[in-house]
């Protein structure tokens, strides 16, 4: 490295997410080293994740890698880690992955990490009814979907009572919770409705589950009520003022405002009800004094930097200002504006206005042809509402070939009502599980390097002594010329 490279600002961006890789690329012809740090190597388009959980496109279509995305930006590099640890004093960030840690050092901080599924406090919720928040989540929801009819299908053949299988549970009636419900009443009651002998698909039970008094809250009630008509002309039960205060293998319990309490046997249950902001939002309310509210998002100025640190913005899911939403736009409006931001204090240009969000609308699909959306003052229903839905994702879909192959996805589910990924194996859907009773979790799964270097001599001396054995009882049998003679008894 040249005297001159090492003299470079560093901008560290930690995320790879939409506010990460957005401000990545805007400073791609800014005079910067830019790190990206990211426990992940994809870029997730989160909100088709609900596709890939039920069959309708891959996980690559809509998680390109993150070094293909930035591969020609050359001044952009990518390092895999979770961060642990943001010194704001010493500008470090420390990250690590399968117990190796990293330490990088910036000049400029971008922190887009983004937000977790909430359980409100009910963590052990999580190991029944998984979120929706990654890739690992959406592959595991569809080996529990698709899991579902198959033992439910076994189980009739025997003879048992299978209601339990064929019954789903979507917990939260906001866009991913519509979404998720609208596409798993397509599953049993169209495209799987010719593939089993022993079940009737079309009997399966979907129930979306809300403690508020409307689906889409911030769609408003009169697109809220289309919504909930539309859902339930598919088949699914809303029920809502329903607060889930229990959840196990077999089921949960939804308690109402008039102490009713329900319990619905399931075993496939969906978890889209709340989002709670990375704990790095912690790290730094703790260093900076800046507060932060119930969902863990941290207070920041007006320019989206912190408390006495202008050189670290915050972006997204993380932030709490003006009451944004927790959208995609947000963190990706977010991200330009702190990259424009370095770039102008590198050239000497004077600070730009405070960040101010520019609302481009919200839309939810319900089910094929059906959608709500709301843009402006517009409010918009049913297949023109359904026709933008698929327009606007697929334009923010990261990589032409991504783009290329959902539209083909997209077109042959909605021709023929079917779907090509249903491929689930018993890895998908109990991993996750088996990781977690691990103490140190993936980490316990592999050697620290110490103990390898340690250990390799020893273990290479006596794999040699085992390879040296066997050539020499190869070669004394095949001299001897017993080789096929029969073995006396």
């Amino acid at each position: 490295m040249t005297s001159t490279q090492a003299a470079r600002h560093k901008v560290v961006v930690i995320g790879s997410g939409f506010g990460g890789l957005f401000g990545t690329k805007a400073l791609r012809r800014a005079d910067v080293d830019v790190t990206v740090i990211a426990k992940t190597t994809h870029h997730l388009f989160q909100p088709l994740l609900y596709q890939v959980a039920t069959g309708i496109l891959s996980e690559g279509e809509i998680a390109p890698p993150t070094r293909e995305v930035l591969s020609g930006q050359d001044n952009a590099r990518v390092i895999l880690g979770e961060v642990i640890g943001i010194d704001l004093t010493a500008k470090t960030v420390t990250s690590r992955v399968l117990g190796r840690e990293t330490v990088t050092s910036y000049d400029s901080l971008l922190v887009a990490a983004g937000a977790s599924q909430s359980y409100f406090g009910n963590d052990h919720f999580a190991e029944f009814a998984p979120g929706m928040k990654s890739i690992d989540d959406a592959l595991e929801l569809r080996g529990r979907i698709f899991g579902a009819f198959e033992m439910a299908e076994l189980g009739a053949t025997r003879g048992d009572d299978v209601d339990h299988l064929l019954t789903f549970v979507v917990v939260g009636a906001g866009p991913t919770g519509v979404e998720m419900a609208g596409q798993i009443a397509e599953l049993a009651h169209h495209t799987l409705r010719k593939d089993f002998r022993a079940i009737n698909t079309r009997h399966a039970r979907v129930v979306l589950v809300d403690a508020a008094p409307q689906v889409l809250p911030p769609f408003g009630a009169k697109l809220g009520e289309k919504a909930q008509r539309e859902l339930e002309k598919l088949g699914v039960e809303v029920m809502l003022g329903g607060m889930v205060t229990e959840v196990d293998e077999r089921g949960l319990e939804v308690k109402f405002k008039d102490g009713r309490v329900e319990r619905i046997n399931s075993v496939a249950k969906i978890w889209a009800a709340g989002v709670q902001a990375n704990p790095l939002g912690k790290t730094l309310s703790e260093q900076t004094g800046a507060p932060l509210d119930r969902a863990g998002r941290i207070a920041v100025n007006p320019d989206l930097t912190l408390p006495g640190h202008p050189e670290v913005f915050v972006v997204g899911d993380m932030i709490a200002l003006d009451n944004l939403p927790g959208v995609a736009q947000v963190a990706i409006q977010g991200a330009k504006y702190a990259a424009k931001e370095i770039t102008n204090r590198l050239e000497g240009k004077a600070p730009q206005q405070p960040f101010k969000y520019f609302d481009k609308g919200s839309m939810a699909i319900i089910s094929r042809f059906r959608a709500v959306a709301m843009v402006g003052k517009l409010r918009l229903t049913g297949i023109v509402a359904w026709l933008m839905w698929l327009g606007v994702h697929l334009v923010y879909l990261t990589g032409f070939k991504n783009q290329v192959s959902a539209l083909m996805r997209w077109a042959i589910t909605f021709i023929s009502n079917t779907r090509s990924e249903r491929t689930t194996t018993e890895q998908q859907i109990f991993a996750r599980a088996a990781l977690a009773r691990l103490r140190r979790g993936a980490a316990d799964l592999v050697s620290d390097p110490g103990i390898y270097d340690a250990t390799r001599a020893m273990m290479e001396e006596t794999r040699r002594q085992e390879l040296e054995a066997a050539a020499e009882r190869e070669a004394e049998l095949t001299d001897s010329g017993v080789r096929g003679v029969p073995a006396e008894r």
